[in-house]
């Protein structure tokens, strides 16, 4: 389990085919791995993976061809959000996350707000239409690993806006600020949402 809080920004240094997959190598800064060790999981622009080798300030793993093609940003070089797992004395600061990735997500605006670049910014994402029931003003959202909140939905034919409020905080500290209008986004959405729905199903 994760909170969706960022505890680092590392850095995809290496891309290598094995299997049907993948082998990644993670940079990450310095003393970051500390307290990590073989086996443990990590999240990787918000897909939980596994820690298969450690060495000084990096980490390798290997992700399938099943994962690839639910997720978005794990196949390139490039900087990624990360989050150890949860422990059950930590601080929950954000919300209940699991690491699994629901749908991806396309960037429909991304701007600040009033102009002025200091400030918040408007970030809207173009969601999966079966994401849409999940999805509810005030509610909670992870994008890219970030647990954030949503400030407005809307119903399209084929999709759901989501509209979300990013402060100056979170755009130093994550990958969020590199994000440009038409990029995709990894998306996963409250787990006791999940649960409801399904329960409501069965009513």
């Amino acid at each position: 389990m994760f909170t969706g809080i960022i505890t680092a920004v590392g850095k995809i240094k290496s891309v290598i085919p094995r299997g049907d997959g993948l082998h990644l190598q993670i940079e990450v800064p310095g003393n970051y791995l500390e307290d990590v060790a073989l086996g443990d999981s990590i999240a990787i622009q918000g897909a939980c993976m596994t820690a298969s080798k450690i060495e000084g300030n990096t980490f390798s793993l290997d992700i399938s061809r099943e994962s690839l093609s639910k997720t978005v940003g794990l196949d390139a070089m490039g900087p990624v959000n990360l989050e150890k797992a949860l422990r059950l004395n930590d601080r929950l600061g954000g919300h209940l996350v699991s690491g699994h990735v629901d749908g991806v997500g396309t960037v429909s605006h991304f701007a600040s707000v009033a102009k002025d670049p200091q400030g918040s910014w408007l970030l809207k994402i173009e969601a999966p239409k079966e994401l849409a029931s999940f999805l509810a003003y005030k509610g909670s959202i992870v994008v890219n690993g970030v647990s954030l909140t949503v400030n407005k939905t809307e119903d399209l034919e084929n999709a759901c806006i989501v509209d979300i409020n990013i402060i100056p905080h979170t755009l130093q500290n994550t990958t969020l600020g590199n994000l440009q209008q038409g990029d995709t986004v990894n998306l996963e959405v409250d787990l006791i949402a999940r649960y409801v729905a399904r329960i409501l199903t069965q009513v």
